[in-house]
């Protein structure tokens, strides 16, 4: 599962700050392809892919591709290096205080370390079975990885590159979202719902369900407003209360979604499905949203980014396979990748 990005609107209303409310116009759409940026092939010929994460210090985007990260320019599209040899990339977390990024490697059950400038790895570290989330903790200064075979989050200090503590999550975590202030929450799959980690304690608070969406990967927060997004497999968006757990809206949103991002600054939330369409909603306070557009994009564009200072968003697909005719052994087969047909999305306005 699945970062952040987007483009200038005009607002149909004046905007008024009330109490830390937010009372807005909702903002024309108009969002568009702009440009596509060929990545070339998987290590293999197995395509593969999952989170992108952008670096706002270099405009960098490290992309995972199966058995490798590219290194992608954000500006230009190209491809400025690459950190190879790995088993199975999930997700990508940097540390640009101590100039090191961290890698979930979830074919190899560890965290791969490299140096952000020579873009070399440096060390590796085991975790529990299949780490796909790994995210970075500005409250408590340590990388989390949330592995999902083992149902178990591993805590690593970036600067000594030792673990920490493992945590039990209680089921299959996925996507997970730090509020900066020391609590983390993550999506479990398996269960249909949140799970709150206090990061100074390393330890679990509460279980949260989260239906009516069912089975969610996707997850963001407006940290302000204190307002979690989490996108259900079930084709349902929930809008969550951080701090009591109450579901105050829901939309319908395409299948197979993978990323959700907000934007603080516009009131943006941008929803990547792998059906192919990008959703956008405005937030006009912190319990109503609206329906900006939804926006066709391309089969398998699911997991995106976002550049805050140009407003572009990036998404990464391929060409595809029909997928074959359902069997004993395989009764729901999906549509395959075609190998050397990676590329780079990028919309704006």
């Amino acid at each position: 599962m699945k970062f952040q990005i987007l483009h200038r609107f005009t607002v149909c209303a004046g905007v008024l700050l009330l109490g830390g409310l937010v009372i807005a116009g909702v903002p024309e759409g108009g969002y568009h392809l702009l440009k596509k940026y060929d990545l070339g092939a998987a290590p293999g010929g197995k395509e593969y892919w999952d989170y992108i994460t952008f670096d706002p210090a270099t405009h960098r985007l490290y992309v995972s591709h199966n058995t490798e990260v590219k290194v992608v320019d954000a500006e230009s599209g190209a491809v400025v290096g690459n950190i190879p040899d790995l088993k199975r990339v999930h997700g990508i977390a940097l540390v640009s205080d101590l100039g090191r990024g961290f890698i979930s490697d979830g074919g190899a059950d560890e965290a791969l370390v490299f140096d952000l400038k020579t873009l070399k790895v440096t060390s590796h570290i085991k975790t529990g079975s299949n780490p796909d989330c790994i995210i970075y903790d500005p409250a408590s200064k340590h990388v989390f990885t949330m592995n999902g075979k083992s149902n178990d989050a591993s805590v690593i200090d970036p600067a000594t590159l030792t673990v920490l503590a493992t945590i039990p999550m209680g089921g299959r975590p996925e996507y997970a979202v730090a509020d900066g202030k020391g609590m983390i929450y993550d999506n479990i799959e398996d269960k249909n719902e949140v799970v709150v980690l206090d990061s100074r304690t390393n330890t679990v608070k509460a279980h949260w369900p989260i239906a009516p969406a069912e089975e969610a990967t996707a997850m963001d927060m407006d940290i302000p407003h204190r307002r979690l997004f989490i996108g259900g497999r079930n084709k349902v968006l929930a809008v969550m209360d951080a701090d009591s757990g109450k579901v105050v809206q829901t939309f319908p949103i395409g299948s197979g979604v993978d990323t959700n991002i907000y934007e603080a600054e516009t009131g943006l939330l941008f929803t990547a499905t792998r059906e192919g369409t990008l959703h956008i909603f405005h937030e006009d306070s912190p319990d109503k949203f609206s329906v900006v557009e939804t926006v066709k994009t391309e089969f398998g564009a699911r997991n995106m980014a976002l550049d805050p200072q140009t407003h572009k968003l990036f998404i990464d697909t391929a060409d595809f396979t029909p997928a074959a005719a359902p069997t004993a052994e395989q009764p729901k087969p999906q549509p395959t990748p075609v190998s050397g047909t990676f590329r780079l999305l990028v919309y704006g306005r």
